[in-house]
């Protein structure tokens, strides 16, 4: 496999601890914690390929820049690729890859516990707790048996 190295725009601290795998793979890695954008394309200068988040700017007008920057291959770290000119990625030879999916289990756990957080306020407890007051007013939420 040829060396490749990598830019990884938006990282943020909860991906810290993912970054020691990264490092492995691709020794030669860039994390840079600004969003993707014509202004910060320039970043990537020197690497193969670059890794964006779901709120980076791959417009033609950035991935023309990457492009001029040597950048071979993009790789979404997301679902989605709306905001990515596949066109324009094409026309350069730049191929895009994405999560094609997350786990449906996940999702709906997720789901569900915000559900529950919310008819149960848990969010505004916990703050009331922090602050010393255990006064149950308005925190009382609903049965949601036959609900859902």
């Amino acid at each position: 496999m040829p060396d490749v190295s990598l830019a990884v725009f938006s990282v943020k601290p909860y991906m810290y601890a993912q970054v020691e795998v990264w490092k492995k793979a691709f020794p030669e890695i860039k994390l840079i914690d600004a969003t993707l954008s014509p202004m910060t394309a320039e970043l990537a200068k020197g690497c193969s390929a670059i890794c964006a988040f779901v709120n980076d700017d791959l417009s033609a007008e950035v991935i023309d820049a990457l492009a001029s920057h040597g950048v071979k291959f993009i790789a979404m770290r997301c679902a989605g690729f709306d905001r990515v000119d596949l066109p324009t990625a094409a026309k350069h030879g730049i191929p895009v890859c994405r999560v094609p999916a997350y786990s449906p289990y996940a999702v709906a756990e997720h789901a569900l516990t915000l559900m529950m957080s919310l008819n149960r306020q848990i969010n505004k407890a916990s703050i009331r707790v922090s602050q010393g007051n255990y006064d149950l007013s308005g925190l009382v939420g609903f049965d949601m048996h036959g609900k859902t």
